[in-house]
């Protein structure tokens, strides 16, 4: 077991086995790891205290499983404790079902404000809505990254404020692929929200890829749940519409990308991540829209793979931890 506590306000980062696609795992060397053992994640987030570290892994060993490696994040001067754990199991041994219940009591020991565990191989994987408007490259790769089983995720259907022919190369996609596209003409007065909602009704998160209208307070309310956004600026600077244009006109030497949580305030939700490219005196605003856009699509991707693996937790009002 590898083990980290990080005691800084810095964010805790897991190497080692991220990189790697588990469905199944065997020991090496471990005659009585004959049968594939099954890769599972856990998170943890409760008021500090002494032995929850000791707990959590008494609960996965108990039960035969092995943990791979695990994160660990205690602000300074803060009464708060997060945890990411990665581990190995016999699904026979330890029923899906059964480690929900022991997770639980841990939960109940500790009050925790929030524990989850996933196995991949065993549970369905997350349903998602995307929106998008005019713009096709964030939708485009998250596309083919989900054709290429790169994106762990289900795509219900894709929205749009902006209608695309049938010869769309778009459309094509997603004809082959049985995607249903929902084209809803908008207005300023008019939002479509209520429609939106009815056809995210059994998502469980949105993602907007460039989808250039925002959404109401009560839309986000109504709909109760998490809302990934990319924005094509390097936040809190920029915010708004135009922002590559916003920073060539200030003459900046770094432009960005950033992936974040909807909220009612424009462009000020959690930041989840966020890349950068070195721009100069060179560059005009074509060149500017160009890096920005492939820093878009590498970071929302990145965005949405992280939340799939349960790596992103929310931390103070306004902050996220990212194992």
């Amino acid at each position: 077991m590898t083990f980290t506590r990080r005691g800084s306000s810095c964010f805790s980062q897991f190497l080692g086995f991220a990189n790697r696609s588990f469905n199944s795992y065997k020991l090496p060397g471990d005659p009585s790891s004959s049968p594939s053992l099954t890769y599972g994640i856990h998170i943890f987030h409760c008021p500090d205290e002494v032995g929850i570290v000791a707990k959590l892994s008494e609960c996965i060993a108990s039960r035969g499983g092995n943990i791979l490696g695990a994160d660990v994040f205690v602000p300074q001067n803060k009464n708060v404790f997060y945890s990411r754990s990665e581990f190995v199991f016999d699904s026979v041994r330890w029923p899906r079902k059964q480690m929900d219940e022991d997770f639980l009591k841990l939960s109940n020991r500790f009050s925790a404000i929030r524990s989850v565990a996933r196995v991949p191989a065993l549970d369905p994987k997350f349903k998602i809505a995307v929106l998008a408007s005019k713009q096709d490259h964030c939708l485009v790769d998250l596309l083919y990254g989900w054709q290429e089983g790169r994106l762990p995720v289900d795509i219900t259907c894709v929205i749009s404020n902006h209608h695309r022919g049938p010869n769309n190369n778009v459309m094509h996609f997603l004809e082959r692929n049985g995607i249903p596209y929902h084209y809803l003409h908008t207005t300023e007065e008019n939002k479509r929200e209520r429609e939106i909602l009815e056809l995210v009704l059994n998502t469980d998160f949105l993602v907007l890829a460039r989808y250039m209208q925002v959404l109401s307070g009560q839309f986000l309310r109504t709909y109760g749940k998490d809302v990934i956004n990319i924005h094509h600026g390097l936040l809190p600077s920029f915010k708004g519409g135009n922002p590559c244009k916003q920073a060539f006109d200030a003459g900046v030497k770094l432009i960005g990308a950033t992936s974040h949580f909807v909220t009612e305030e424009l462009d000020s939700g959690p930041i989840i991540e966020q890349m950068v490219e070195r721009v100069s005196h060179r560059d005009n605003l074509q060149s500017f829209v160009q890096k920005s856009e492939n820093l878009e699509k590498q970071c929302l991707a990145k965005a949405l793979r992280w939340y799939c693996e349960l790596r992103v937790l929310p931390y103070e009002e306004n902050r996220t931890v990212v194992f």
